[in-house]
């Protein structure tokens, strides 16, 4: 049987999500887009599934589109890769994700890749890691976010710089800009990326999910719609299980086991 292109782990409340098409440097062809889509609706669709890891077997995260494959499968209405139960991972289709998201990189990480990163809620990179939004220098621009997300993140100059010229940076520049959150040695990337994804997960789910559908609220509908929500919010998670077990952690000085209820 062939191998899957993405392989997938449960680790606790948190699900590895691993590129595995190493021989081709990860470069993403139709089937491994589609599995990839599978696994981030996995990870939304069960409740005791609190974080995801996204990372790669082998020496590289991702050296962009495989554009021999998926090229030809570029119609009149664009690309679609995700199948029933799928979310796109870029989350440029309208369909977003309520569970956070920690990305590792190393190696080489192009396009879609670092796009992924802009989707990803916090990334870590291995010191040797080269970035790099080179669509302009395939006569193609970037589709899976980078125009709307890379000039918020890092802001407009330096995005420009980089999406504009198709230059590859270092992981210096990744993390001065803020495109990434920590650069460790090489090799220690993957261990970081799982330590923060486990502490997110030890967090009260509900809290965390709501924390980050507000914050996703108000960079796509503005600051009134956020704010519209966030006593309603608060409301809701104060009535829960959850919140009754933060208080008698917090009046008993023992730490929290919470239930995502």
């Amino acid at each position: 049987m062939t191998e899957p292109k993405i392989v997938t782990e449960r680790r606790g409340h948190v699900l590895l999500i691993g590129f595995n098409r190493p021989d081709k440097r990860n470069a993403a062809d139709f089937e491994l887009l589609s599995e990839l889509a599978a696994a981030y609706g996995e990870l939304e669709r069960d409740p005791e599934l609190r974080v995801g890891l996204v990372h790669a077997v082998g020496e590289h995260f991702t050296a962009g589109l495989d554009l021999a494959d998926v090229g030809p499968r570029i119609g009149a209405d664009g690309l679609s890769f995700a199948g029933e139960g799928g979310i796109n991972p870029w989350q440029v289709s309208g369909a977003q994700l309520s569970k956070p998201v920690v990305i590792a990189v190393q190696g080489t990480c192009l396009t879609l890749g670092v796009e992924l990163i802009l989707a990803s809620d916090i990334a870590v990179a291995a010191r040797s890691t080269r970035f790099g939004q080179i669509e302009v220098t395939r006569g193609i621009l970037p589709f899976g976010g980078a125009t709307l997300r890379f000039p918020r993140a890092v802001g407009w100059g330096n995005a420009m710089r980089w999406i504009l010229t198709g230059d590859l940076f270092d992981a210096a520049e990744a993390h001065r800009i803020g495109l990434v959150q920590e650069v460790v040695d090489d090799g220690e990337q993957f261990d970081r990326a799982l330590a923060i994804a486990e502490r997110i997960a030890a967090q009260a789910p509900l809290a965390v999910q709501a924390a980050l559908v507000n914050a996703k609220r108000a960079v796509r509908d503005g600051d009134a719609a956020a704010e519209a929500d966030l006593q309603p919010e608060l409301v809701r998670l104060a009535s829960s299980e959850d919140a009754a077990i933060g208080m008698n952690a917090f009046l008993t000085r023992t730490e929290a086991a919470f239930v995502g209820r």
